[in-house]
């Protein structure tokens, strides 16, 4: 069955673009592999930087109880900390709600969606032939990948970053406990670090992402928890008195923040699939958001004639992609680098007091402009 774009995987890149592109037309085909709803490992922030750009879609979080995020507090191992205002501001909603809202609204626009495996990808005679596990195979023009931080496809590819160690390990509950409504708190740890914000249910989402190797010295998540987070008063206070909403954690291995090429085998890439961002920098869904709206742009003027081949197309998104991502993530990896430095990280949260008009600038560092409007 032939469709103009096939988007392979359903996070926020693949329904983003899911919708803009059926919005303006196309066949749009997307597989996941997962029913929505879904919660997943992620730390359920996103910058208002994408907030006109969603609307465009279509979809406004604050309709579906998104907490608007204007307080940022950021805390070393040894629990000194620092406050700020966040420049551009941002909303928490649960991956659950805006994955599957964002699903209803790439139907309702015309895309099909279906809840299957890929097995490969194959391009070949200026066309994609994409194979699933039901043996059955669909035809495209483009097809965009946003199938996640590491997947089988990936390594099917050979990948560079599937040949590299992926040393770390996220996990990912929801919480009853008191929060402000308005803030987003960033905590360090011995080998890791994690992310706390309150979402449309009122329940507290808490992320963190560690070191393999150091979470196996324990005997599960809630010994790890107890022995290495609870180190930092911050996440003391929170696993001594808040009470875990689900059932257990969620937890994903094999994390890699290693670099990414955005386009491979002529496939467009998206969201984690194109490259990921340290959490502690806390932007990685605006990113993917971003992404989308580029990598939709580029096909809509292929097919448009603004953009004459598919080299150009690949060639120009690369760029914009570069443009528009390198520094954020150069940015991610040094602070991330700075903090597991131990000594060196309480003296810069000192400096930081001290200085305190640097912090603004350096979470700008990990965000982009405010984006456009229109579709």
């Amino acid at each position: 069955m032939y469709y103009d774009i096939i988007i392979v995987g359903g996070g926020l890149a693949g329904l983003a673009s899911a919708i803009h592109l059926s919005k303006k037309g196309l066949s749009v085909l997307l597989i996941e592999k997962n029913e929505y709803p879904k919660h997943k490992v992620c730390g359920e922030y996103i910058s208002n930087e994408v907030l006109p750009y969603l609307k465009a879609l279509d979809f406004n979080p604050f309709d579906f109880g998104a907490k608007n995020i204007v307080n940022f507090t950021l805390s070393t191992p040894r629990s000194r900390s620092i406050s700020a205002k966040l420049p551009t501001g941002g909303f928490s909603i649960s991956r659950y709600c805006i994955d599957w809202e964002l699903s209803k609204k790439a139907k309702h626009y015309g895309a099909q969606i279906l809840h299957i495996n890929v097995t490969d990808i194959q391009f070949k005679n200026d066309q994609f032939q994409v194979f699933t596990s039901q043996e059955k195979q669909y035809t495209s023009e483009f097809v965009i990948g946003s199938f996640g931080k590491r997947s089988n496809l990936d390594v099917k590819m050979k990948r560079d970053f599937t040949k590299k160690d992926a040393p770390f390990l996220g996990v990912k509950a929801h919480y009853k406990g008191t929060f402000p409504e308005d803030a987003v708190g960033l905590h360090n740890f011995v080998g890791g670090y994690c992310g706390i914000s309150k979402v449309e249910t009122n329940l507290v989402n808490i992320c963190y992402i560690a070191d393999f190797k150091s979470f196996k010295q324990h005997k599960n998540i809630d010994d790890f928890q107890m022995k290495v987070l609870s180190e930092n008063k911050y996440l003391k206070e929170v696993f001594d008195t808040y009470e875990l909403a689900f059932e257990k954690p969620l937890a994903i291995s094999q994390v890699s923040f290693l670099e990414k090429e955005p386009v491979e085998n002529h496939i467009l890439m998206c969201g984690d699939s194109a490259g990921m961002i340290h959490p502690l920098a806390g932007n990685g869904m605006s990113m993917a958001i971003r992404a989308a709206q580029m990598a939709s742009e580029q096909i809509l003027k292929f097919k448009s004639g603004e953009i004459n081949s598919r080299t150009e197309l690949e060639n120009e998104y690369i760029k914009i992609w570069n443009k528009e991502f390198s520094v954020r993530l150069k940015s991610g990896h040094m602070i991330a680098r700075v903090f597991r430095l131990g000594l060196f990280s309480e003296l810069i949260m000192l400096f930081l007091k001290t200085f305190p008009f640097i912090l603004p600038y350096i979470i700008k560092r990990t965000h982009g402009k405010i984006m456009r409007a229109e579709l």
